[in-house]
């Protein structure tokens, strides 16, 4: 019934005349491509002659960043500006060598970015003894980073805020996943940090073991920040936030960090990388 109900509301949304359509379709192509991604789509459902100017390359190429051509392989055959907008959205590109995915935000066009674990310093990496590089099929990179054992657990990653949006509030999360055999994490704190490369940065407590009940955790320290388990399969835990003005000649550079040192041994856990996207609250 509701498919019926709301197959009607388009019927009669196409049958009605709206004053403004009889603008010439590029002038409101302009006027809408001065809006959003979500506000086009919105815009698309008033009238026919709306949805045939949201519809055009002036609204969504205007949403679209302007490296878009180098993002996406000349070998799919993408026939409209929207269309090249939803595969960036849906279907994250691999650059830099493989070491970073982008994507955009689908409801907003803002840029997100994952730096990779071979894009990120982790203490140790380069030691059998410690970490190993295996390859599993469910991870956007060729290689992704399985701890065996670390009693000093430390990570950061880096990214420039001229490859972000401007006017943005971000969130920063490791991607990780969890084996069989973790352990050393249950009711551990880590200190997450996000800031400015020279500053002193926003800081945390933050762990990777969901199952930790907190009660050990918050006679320490308050607002331990738990992992979430991901559309993709994998988990994530918020490292912090941080805001990117994007002045035109001014970038900054921004350090994600997170670090245990207190001597407990861990083991178990399966880093894909550090994710830059928008703020759930801007």
């Amino acid at each position: 019934m509701g498919e019926n109900q709301g197959k009607r509301r388009r019927e009669i949304v196409s049958a009605v005349s709206w004053p403004l359509d009889s603008l010439p379709e590029d002038f409101i192509s302009k006027i809408v491509s001065l809006t959003s991604p979500r506000d086009a789509c919105v815009a698309a459902t008033v009238s026919k002659a709306f949805e045939s100017a949201a519809n055009t390359n002036v609204v969504w190429e205007k949403f679209l960043p302007p490296e878009y051509e180098s993002l996406v392989p000349s070998s799919r055959n993408v026939s409209s500006k929207k269309k090249m907008y939803l595969t960036l959205c849906d279907e994250p590109v691999l650059i830099d060598d493989g070491t970073k995915s982008f994507w955009l935000e689908k409801a907003t066009g803002k840029k997100c970015i994952m730096l990779s674990a071979e894009n990120i310093s982790i203490i140790w990496r380069d030691d059998p003894r410690y970490w190993e590089w295996v390859t599993i099929p469910e991870a956007r990179f060729e290689r992704v980073a399985k701890l065996l054992d670390v009693c000093w657990f430390q990570i950061r990653g880096r990214v420039n805020t001229r490859v972000l949006s401007p006017r943005t509030l971000y969130s920063a999360f490791i991607v990780f996943k969890k084996t069989d055999s973790c352990y050393g994490f249950k009711d551990v704190a880590i200190e997450a940090g996000v800031g400015v490369v020279g500053h002193e940065a926003s800081t945390r407590s933050i762990c990777f073991d969901a199952r930790a009940d907190g009660k050990s955790l918050r006679r320490r320290r308050r607002d331990i920040v738990k992992p979430e388990e991901r559309g993709d399969g994998w988990l994530e835990v918020e490292l912090g936030e941080f805001f990117n003005g994007g002045e035109l000649m001014d970038s900054d550079e921004i350090e994600m960090s997170a670090l245990e040192t207190n001597g407990h041994w861990k083991s178990g856990l399966i880093i894909q990388g550090i994710e830059v996207r928008p703020a759930k609250n801007q």
